[in-house]
């Protein structure tokens, strides 16, 4: 990632930061069980508390996001954590996706060709570094 596109990943994760965590959660999750229903299964946990999990950690990335090497432990581990709960390589387009999509939604006429560039260079440098640990 660019330092410009770290920078335009900071500032529109900021717009998010005032939305309550359940609903953004909520909102990608819906969104993730309707186009890939096979996920579901993956997830034990309350929906309150899993969208508040997730958005937690998405926070800590974007925080870290110009200090990879900081980031780079946290990674790791949830990479770790993710072959526990049965991800596969393939699972994670599927979070991808849904994750654009909710931040096409959330962002509104903010989100533009280069934020959209600039947050699946974020996804893209996550899940890669996410699956090569695990697999």
């Amino acid at each position: 990632m660019t330092q410009a596109q770290i920078a335009l990943v900071k500032n529109t994760w900021k717009l998010f930061r005032d939305v309550d965590p359940v609903v953004v959660g909520d909102v990608f999750y819906c969104k993730l069980f309707l186009d890939f229903p096979q996920t579901k299964q993956m997830f034990h946990t309350a929906p309150a508390v899993q969208s508040r999990k997730l958005i937690e950690m998405i926070n800590i990335i974007i925080s870290r996001l110009d200090r990879q090497d900081e980031l780079t432990e946290d990674i790791k581990q949830l990479a770790i954590r993710h072959v526990g709960y049965g991800a596969k390589p393939s699972h994670y387009r599927f979070f991808g996706e849904s994750l654009m999509w909710t931040l096409q939604q959330g962002l509104g006429k903010d989100w533009t060709d280069e934020v959209e560039n600039a947050w699946r260079a974020c996804y893209a440098m996550l899940s890669e570094t996410m699956i090569e640990v695990a697999y």
